[in-house]
């Protein structure tokens, strides 16, 4: 037994060693690494991609937000986490759902009221959450829906809301990935700032 002793000693060391080389490797320096080269090449991501309004934080663009309750602001997608970002998730609805297919009529006949549309007219990201819950996010036929109630209720011409609303618009993604779309929380700030 003595004879393996010192061999288990070794084979100890060894492991200490290789645990305090991957600790301080991958626990500290490739850490620091990454922060650093996130803060050099893409400052406004890697703290948060805040937004402020009069000098004060008050969003993410990265986060959707509940703007029902004020009618002058445009809306975002449907949340299936009511904006809780601690809670991101889908609702996990397939398109057989007679649940989902019930909120999506109550959408409809919702957003068609508030903005006096033909149901029709309701592009489907009005009525359907994204995948988590949170997207801020919306296509710009739905923004375009909006215009006039966002107009009417800031005094505002619409020209001058679809002027915002193109501001804020992103094409595809290097060109060719996903959809245009309107990042509705950088919008209401605009809107915000302009009172």
């Amino acid at each position: 037994m003595s004879s393996r002793f010192p061999a288990t000693f070794r084979q100890f060391g060894v492991a200490t060693r290789a645990l305090a080389v991957f600790t301080l490797g991958l626990g500290v320096i490739y850490p620091l690494a990454m922060t650093g080269a996130a803060q050099a090449l893409f400052p406004g991501n890697a703290n948060g991609s805040v937004i402020q309004v009069d000098g004060k934080d008050v969003a993410s663009d990265l986060i959707g937000q509940d703007y029902s309750k004020d009618p002058s602001l445009f809306r975002t997608r449907p949340s299936a986490v009511e904006y809780d970002a601690a809670g991101s998730a889908a609702s996990q609805y397939g398109p057989n759902n007679e649940e989902l297919r019930k909120l999506i009529a109550e959408r409809r006949a919702a957003v068609a009221k508030l903005e006096g549309a033909d149901p029709s007219q309701v592009p489907p990201d009005a009525l359907t959450a994204g995948g988590s819950g949170l997207d801020p996010h919306i296509s710009p036929a739905y923004a375009e829906l909006q215009v006039a109630r966002v107009a009417r209720e800031r005094g505002l011409t619409p020209a001058e809301v679809r002027q915002l609303v193109k501001e804020n618009t992103r094409g595809r993604t290097l060109g060719f990935l996903g959809e245009p779309r309107v990042n509705v929380v950088t919008l209401n700030a605009e809107l915000a700032a302009q009172r």
